[in-house]
């Protein structure tokens, strides 16, 4: 059975349904006021969604400030996952970075997520630096990664 997959602008209205992803995707997740003033007051923010069957499965928000790009999160529910949803969305983010006139787009990384950094790299991320204690949750340095776009 083919499934129906689309990549729009998330709205106020995706809210209850990011908040399920973010809640399934991170030790310490996004609050709901964080992500409504990021739609509604960061004149910087860009926030994607992917649908599957118009059903929210994941997000992608980026901060464009002049000509880079920095990538704030990305996630997608845990049954979605492995299914190249997540490199789709990383190339639409991309590429409307790219016309929204990026030249660059960075990202922090848990050093111990490979598999983030590898779905990364396939896009030419390269490593930065080390954010040392950067994960509040359990002190986690972050591996900051940079592209040219």
């Amino acid at each position: 059975m083919n499934k129906t997959i689309t990549f729009r602008n998330m709205t106020i209205d995706d809210l209850d349904d990011v908040m399920v992803v973010e809640a399934n995707s991170f030790a310490v997740p996004w609050s709901r006021e964080a992500f409504f003033n990021e739609l509604t007051k960061n004149q910087f923010a860009q926030y994607l969604v992917v649908e599957v069957d118009q059903k929210v499965v994941g997000y992608c928000g980026v901060w464009i400030i002049v000509d880079e790009a920095h990538i704030t999160n990305i996630a997608l529910l845990p049954e979605y996952r492995g299914m190249k949803l997540g490199e789709a969305l990383m190339a639409k983010m991309m590429e409307l970075a790219r016309e929204m006139g990026a030249l660059r787009m960075t990202l922090e990384v848990r050093v111990s997520n490979e598999r983030a950094q590898n779905l990364y790299r396939k896009f030419g991320f390269e490593e930065g630096a080390i954010r040392k204690q950067y994960y509040t949750d359990n002190m986690e340095d972050a591996l900051v990664m940079w592209v040219n776009i």
